[in-house]
């Protein structure tokens, strides 16, 4: 049986507009396990990244609970919040934030400084690692502006692991890619996946979609369908699209 790793319970989002309110998120509950590639699809403005960041506790939520190990952080403070993200979440969005002044191997090592649990020398070996597993190891001088948009956000995935998270939070992170790139962050992340990293996912990208072993759909703030799949394989790729493809339809993508 999977062990749930993070769960939402009641949860709401509302922002103030021209004097009303308008509800992103309505009474959510919702269980993540660990293991899981889990990838939220809907229409813009269903709710997919304010339901990531609400989750992660880099939003907060209007209503409700988001429970990690027990704890309702909702309620954290902030500072628990920053070191629950330099420990146990890892963070890869559309627009890779690097660092610019700083080389690719310097823009991962800094978050893993921020772990204590590790050595410098532990972080940079880990570093030289990650480099290596990213394809990107050639590049470690270079700074973000002397790569590609591929290789910039492959330098994304390793900081984003530096520190072994629990759980990895990707907001459309193939959205400003090409084909190319986009399917080698996808081999990537799926390779982080069956390795055993737990993926929480948001994205519009079919190509994307077909790595998920949990499939969920968002419908104006609500979860309104969820689609099972087995472990991602080269091999069945087009069954698979066939597959999701139809559950799509019938959610009325």
């Amino acid at each position: 049986m999977k062990q749930v790793i993070l769960s939402a319970n009641g949860l709401c989002k509302s922002f103030a507009h021209n004097g009303g309110q308008i509800h992103v998120l309505s009474h959510i509950d919702l269980e993540l396990y660990e293991g899981d590639f889990t990838v939220v699809m809907g229409a813009s403005g269903s709710g997919k990244s304010t339901l990531l960041y609400t989750l992660s506790g880099m939003d907060r939520a209007t209503a409700g609970q988001v429970l990690y190990s027990g704890e309702n952080i909702v309620d954290a403070k902030e500072k628990r919040l920053a070191s629950l993200r330099h420990s146990d979440f890892g963070f890869i969005f559309q627009q890779m934030h690097l660092v610019s002044n700083l080389s690719l191997f310097e823009n991962i090592i800094v978050p893993g400084y921020l772990n204590k649990e590790k050595t410098a020398f532990q972080v940079r070996e880990r570093a030289e690692e990650l480099l290596g597993q990213m394809g990107i190891a050639h590049l470690k001088a270079h700074l973000p502006s002397q790569v590609s948009g591929g290789e910039q956000q492959r330098c994304a995935i390793a900081r984003a692991v530096i520190h072994n998270p629990k759980l990895l939070f990707a907001d459309e992170p193939t959205g400003a890619l090409n084909k190319r790139s986009t399917m080698e962050v996808l081999d990537l992340l799926t390779g982080l996946n069956q390795s055993g990293q737990s993926i929480l996912m948001v994205t519009h990208d079919i190509r994307a979609a077909l790595r998920a072993t949990r499939l969920l759909y968002l419908e104006d703030g609500k979860v309104v369908g969820e689609l099972p799949l087995p472990e991602y394989s080269p091999e069945e790729e087009k069954s698979r699209e066939a597959q999701v493809n139809a559950w799509l339809s019938a959610m009325e993508w």
